[in-house]
């Protein structure tokens, strides 16, 4: 089954069934892109925790909650959910809240949606593997950059006889990483903890897990260029683009096969070059190729109040919790944002922490 596959999407009151949910947590980016998703997906809100009882009460009134806690411990054992999202922050020391958090929900008996990132360490991931078997509940990071269209579509284009296998892959993403001196505290690797997630989840998403790495450190901004191989043969580098204007391309991920590749700029441009040979060198008159070999390009319009170019879509929002809310009515298991991916990328993580530049790593 191809992985970008177009869904008539259900609005929350046309589910039949829907799922006894809580929420921990109520900032402002859950409340841009996470408690809006909740319209188009089978959940049934009836409890949302924060610290702040006023925000708390104020995020339930806006988002069909039902009562509002700031003891959370209080809400699972009155609330018994079937389902607990997690959209936290870090504690002082600079270890993730929302580990502890949910291995909380599991002992309470729910599964768990937790952004990003899950976990500080493999030892909390491996900590959370075992709770969710014992538990016999899921544990799902909301991944967003594997659930965008575009990445979708890449994902089948690798799959495809068209295009061929995976070759080699660029992704390109803003980010600094600290002086090696500085990468023992998780203070400092706050930002580089909280965004890895993301190019990483796209590396193993369409190139599988990573063999062999090194990277190269530009002092003045943090910038990065790392290579890589993966386990499959193929190629790579993750460029982090520390430096880069703000009014800049925020990030591009492109992907080569045999004879052909495809680009994802800015997350929602997708322009797959197929198979095509150069027009003969030093006589052809046109640079226009046959039509069966011309690019394709996708890109939403904006002119439609449409559901395809609203954020909570292109952006993986929407899709990311479906992804989990059907395997849980379905009695099904989850594919994408699992344990074992994250688990995959704090191994990179650790090998930013720990490795100098120019170190041959193998992962």
């Amino acid at each position: 089954m191809p992985h970008h596959v177009q869904r008539e999407i259900r609005y929350n009151f046309e589910y039949d069934r829907r799922i006894r949910a809580c929420f921990i947590g109520a900032g402002g980016h859950a409340y841009r892109n996470v408690y809006p998703a909740f319209r188009y997906a089978p959940i049934d809100l009836v409890g949302v925790c924060d610290l702040n009882l006023d925000r708390a009460s104020q995020f339930a009134r806006l988002f069909g909650g039902e009562r509002a806690y700031t003891d959370h411990h209080e809400m699972l054992a009155k609330e018994k959910p079937d389902l607990v999202f997690l959209v936290t922050a870090y504690h002082p020391d600079g270890r993730v809240q929302a580990t502890g958090l949910a291995l909380d929900a599991l002992a309470a008996g729910a599964h768990v949606w937790m952004e990003k990132p899950t976990a500080a360490s493999l030892a909390e991931i491996d900590a959370l593997d075992e709770a969710s078997a014992n538990a016999g509940r899921m544990v799902m990071t909301g991944l967003k950059k594997t659930f965008f269209p575009t990445i979708e579509k890449l994902r089948d284009l690798v799959d495809s006889e068209e295009f061929g296998p995976l070759t080699s892959i660029n992704v390109r993403y803003p980010q600094s990483l600290p002086p090696l001196g500085e990468r023992s505290d998780l203070v400092k690797m706050q930002s580089f903890l909280d965004h890895i997630y993301h190019p990483a989840a796209i590396l193993h998403y369409l190139g599988g897990p990573i063999e062999r790495v090194s990277y190269e450190w530009e002092g003045r901004n943090g910038a990065t260029v790392t290579n890589i191989r993966f386990r499959s043969g193929a190629i790579g580098t993750l460029h982090f683009t520390a430096g880069q204007s703000g009014a800049s391309l925020f990030e591009r991920v492109e992907i080569i096969g045999e004879g052909a590749n495809a680009i994802v700029d800015n997350g929602s441009r997708l322009t797959v070059y197929r198979r095509a040979s150069l027009p003969s060198y030093g006589r052809a008159a046109s640079f226009i190729q046959p039509d069966e070999h011309a690019a394709l390009i996708y890109e939403p319009e904006h002119s439609l109040g449409q559901l395809y170019n609203n954020n909570l879509f292109y952006l993986g929002y929407v899709p990311e919790i479906l992804h989990l809310t059907d395997a849980i009515l379905s009695g099904g298991e989850i594919t994408k944002g699992t344990l074992g991916v994250a688990r995959e990328i704090m191994k990179l993580f650790e090998f930013y922490r720990h490795t100098d530049a120019g170190v041959v790593a193998t992962l």
